[in-house]
């Protein structure tokens, strides 16, 4: 499925959680979270949505590398005498050029990936938030996986959703893991209607579960998306307004 449809999935879910799970505050920021965990299993494709918009971008990573090249041959040349150490130093630093100068647009923001993951790792690190480190490692390892493997499986929902479990006894946020699951997961029934499927209980099992009504990218599956959204958010609005009702 296609990003949007994958965000409005989400969002519909959220609005789900937040008016018909009891206990459960109806909140736009639980249901913008619930829309965020829909396109984070996505993380795994370097030009999805979500990876995007995280990562740092690629042009800056591309000139990272080239200024760290320059910088790294500069000091080889005015600091380090002659000998192995500065064959060495200029060595690593025609790769780090070279790395710089080839580095395409995929490879460029799964680097950007890795390097804000990180940061989000040493993030939760200094504030001890065991949340948000597992957040950063999350978004530093997906990119280095396969499309629609490790990131779309049933154990990456329950990481996900236990993440959010930590972050609510942190923050004191009710329902936290509850928008965060259930965003997660929509987006793994939502590619379990397409041709290719999911694959929810790898390694264990490489069978896909399908539904193949959709096939992403073509006219008729774009059109099934819209009708598949409109009718999702017409049910979860009737189920909300009656509940209201009583």
């Amino acid at each position: 499925m296609r990003g949007s449809s994958h965000l409005a999935i989400g969002l519909i879910t959220g609005v789900a959680v937040g008016g018909l799970v009891t206990g459960i505050p109806f909140s736009p920021a639980g249901i913008a979270l619930a829309g965020f965990s829909a396109l984070a299993p996505d993380l795994d494709h370097p030009e999805s949505r979500l990876s995007q918009r995280l990562g740092f971008s690629r042009n800056y990573v591309r000139v990272a590398f080239v200024v760290a090249a320059g910088g790294l041959a500069a000091y080889t040349h005015f600091m380090l005498p002659q000998g192995p150490d500065r064959r060495m130093g200029f060595t690593a630093a025609l790769s780090f050029g070279l790395i710089g100068i080839a580095m395409q647009g995929g490879s460029a923001r799964r680097l950007a990936l890795a390097f804000t993951g990180i940061l989000t790792v040493l993030a939760g690190l200094y504030f001890e938030f065991l949340w948000l480190s597992l957040l950063g490692a999350f978004v530093a390892l997906a990119p280095f996986t396969s499309h629609r493997t490790w990131t779309h499986t049933l154990w990456a929902a329950g990481l996900w959703t236990y993440i959010g479990y930590l972050a609510n006894q942190t923050l004191g946020w009710h329902g936290v893991a509850q928008f965060a699951g259930a965003g997660y997961a929509s987006h793994l029934v939502a590619d379990s209607l397409t041709k290719a499927g999911v694959k929810w209980l790898m390694p264990f099992s490489e069978t896909a579960f399908k539904i193949p009504l959709i096939r992403t990218g073509s006219t008729s599956g774009n059109l099934l998306e819209v009708g598949i959204c409109t009718i999702y958010a017409a049910l979860v609005l009737s189920l909300v307004v009656a509940r209201m009702s009583f």
